[in-house]
């Protein structure tokens, strides 16, 4: 048997590569639309992968099923034909029970609604016993700690959906043996689950006594703990449900990125027609970036925050802080569905600064200068709204970074003329909601490095 996890760090997803070397088949569950690492694994295993199964329609990241198919030209898409889902490409419908053989392996359609109306989770079972599983490919069904949010669907569907939830984790996982490997499509850091833990993987057993989604057994207590715990929707999970049920466009390689010298990149600035995105880090781009760029890091979580901050309907004028990262960049984007690029600065920041032309700073303020003169500065925590109520630097205010997304208004209740100290955890999401203040007026923005973690670090007081 074959059986490999790829992890695609940033949206948390994970991914899964089923089959056997004696056939020389297998499958693969799930995967985001970079599939190389799925061609690559195949090919060490010396495995043909003739079967891709998608255990729902996702929100959070764009599929990789078409792109994989159109690498292998022999390979069929599976997907549910449970809860009347549709799809605007060609799959093979797989219903509650039906059951594929790989040799001494056998994977078996469990339909487990909740999280979507379709959802599908796969039992893992020796082909000799196909009715005693010993592991569950839960999709986002169950997670480590956690379980599916039924709330993506708009409201209209909640109630519906977390009915559903409710009899999935009761009446099937519950109802497995303590011993079932339950292997998700997130980890940690995933928005499609509350708090979902740090572990790629768990059991039944270890569920069944830890999971606080599994201890209720009340409904209305549960539909009461799931409404509270789930975080904000992000901007970008209906637009991908949207793109995935249609099918995606096939992208073949890394999307492609037009080269601009310092000036075509100016001109194309000025026309106002694309979206600015500085990739550099925040002490990078605090030293100077272009006015009117928006700081999204070049690290994994790039992907999470492009689609929850940035236009789908509009280009994207990318600069990165080495252009042989460029690749690794728009794939981030590409990941979320993000694929219109107007164009890079060819050269970075150190083109621009010889061209001769303009820059923009943001201060960076650390946790100690803010311990030390905290009336000085208006100070705006830009967490989540769970961890704002969690624990808070003394006398901040609170507005959540994705809700900026469409500008800022007088709901902030900041004066725009004062200096603003803006902190989050680390200090990313803060560059973030720091050059989107900028870009809307706000005139002595600060970013605080490290934020709440070099708050705590340093010893300094906290609001409960």
């Amino acid at each position: 048997m074959i059986f490999e996890t790829i992890q695609t760090e940033g949206i948390a997803q994970l991914s899964y590569l089923v089959g056997d070397d004696s056939t020389g088949i297998a499958a693969v569950i799930d995967p985001q639309p970079n599939v190389e690492s799925y061609i690559r694994l195949s090919r060490q295993h010396g495995v043909a992968i003739t079967h891709i199964y998608e255990t729902h329609i996702h929100a959070d990241f764009m599929s990789g099923s078409r792109e994989l198919q159109s690498r292998l030209g022999n390979a069929k898409i599976f997907a549910s034909g449970e809860g009347d889902a549709s799809y605007e490409f060609d799959v093979q419908k797989v219903h509650d029970g039906d059951s594929f053989g790989f040799e001494s392996t056998t994977l078996t359609a469990r339909h487990t609604p909740g999280h979507t109306p379709e959802h599908l989770s796969y039992e893992l079972a020796d082909s000799d016993s196909p009715s005693d599983p010993w592991g569950v490919l839960s999709g986002d069904s169950l997670f480590v700690g956690s379980a599916g949010r039924p709330d993506l669907l708009g409201s209209e569907e909640t109630d519906k959906l977390t009915q559903q939830l409710f009899s999935t984790l009761r009446d099937y996982y519950l109802s497995l043996a303590d011993h079932v490997i339950v292997y998700p499509c997130h980890g940690a850091g995933s928005a499609c689950g509350a708090n979902i833990g740090e572990r790629p993987m768990t059991t039944i057993g270890q569920e069944r006594k830890h999971n606080a989604f599994l201890q209720h057994q009340d409904f209305d207590e549960f539909a009461e703990f799931v409404s509270e715990g789930a975080p904000p929707v992000p901007h970008h999970y209906p637009i991908l449900k949207k793109i995935n049920a249609k099918g995606p466009q096939l992208i073949g390689s890394a999307p492609v990125v037009p080269g601009l010298p310092p000036k075509q990149f100016q001109q194309a600035i000025q026309s106002g027609e694309a979206q600015l995105v500085d990739t550099r880090q925040m002490l990078a781009f605090g030293g100077g970036h272009i006015d009117g760029a928006m700081n999204l890091g070049d690290r994994p979580e790039l992907s999470v925050w492009a689609g929850d901050m940035l236009d789908y309907d509009r280009p994207i004028l990318l600069v990165v802080e080495d252009d042989t990262r460029l690749d690794w960049v728009s794939w981030h984007f590409a990941i979320v569905g993000l694929r219109r690029f107007a164009g890079y600065l060819v050269g970075g920041m150190k083109a621009w600064d010889n061209a001769g032309l303009p820059l923009s700073m943001t201060p960076q303020l650390t946790v100690h200068d803010l311990k030390k003169r905290p009336s000085e500065f208006q100070i705006l925590d830009v967490r989540s709204p769970s961890e704002f109520q969690s624990n808070r630097i003394p006398g901040a205010k609170h507005h959540y970074v994705a809700e900026m997304r469409d500008g800022v208004n007088g709901e902030l209740d900041l004066n725009r003329d004062d200096p603003v100290a803006v902190y989050c955890g680390s200090g990313y999401r803060a560059s973030i909601a720091a050059s989107v203040l900028e870009r809307n007026g706000f005139q002595r923005v600060h970013n605080v490095p490290g934020s709440m973690s070099a708050w705590k670090n340093a010893g300094y007081s906290i609001e409960n």
